[in-house]
């Protein structure tokens, strides 16, 4: 496994990619929530919505607040409204967001190869270098392009 920003030595590559590949942590929870809501859709009801909040729900039981945030639902749903997420149609077209408009422009630079994978990177790629807070709308991305589940 070559690309630009990763490269494994010589001799032990398929132990380092197998390595690699298994361990593969979320940068938080958000992005396992994506993951969850992300492999229930397809196999449920096509309301991403719904297999969000079920998702957040488990991994925040307590917290309300962390339930409602808003940067990465939006990411999350907007990926799914484009048709990006894998196994999950296209949705009606609403109202642009702002989180989405982050999360597809994201989904295309890790697409084209001209931004490393990390958060930051991203981040700052996606906003143009603005000083606007990141809101975990990249660990939604993330999460799901290194588990397979942005359409490549």
């Amino acid at each position: 496994m070559t690309n630009r920003y990763l490269r494994f030595p010589e001799g032990d590559s398929e132990f380092l990619r197998a390595t690699f590949a298994y361990h593969n942590p979320m940068a938080n929870k958000y992005g396992e929530a994506a993951i969850r809501a992300a492999r229930q859709i397809p196999k449920a009801s096509g309301d991403a919505l719904a297999h969000w909040q079920d998702a957040v729900l488990a991994l925040y039981p307590t917290s309300p607040i962390a339930q409602k945030k808003g940067g990465p639902r939006g990411a999350f749903l907007g990926l799914c409204e484009a048709g990006l997420v894998r196994d999950v149609p296209a949705g009606t077209p609403s109202k642009g967001s702002p989180n989405k408009k982050f999360a597809t422009d994201a989904v295309a630079l890790l697409r084209a190869g001209s931004c490393p994978a990390t958060v930051n990177a991203l981040w700052r790629e996606v906003t143009g270098g603005a000083d606007i807070v990141h809101n975990s709308q990249m660990d939604v991305v993330l999460a799901l392009w290194k588990n397979n589940l942005i359409v490549k």
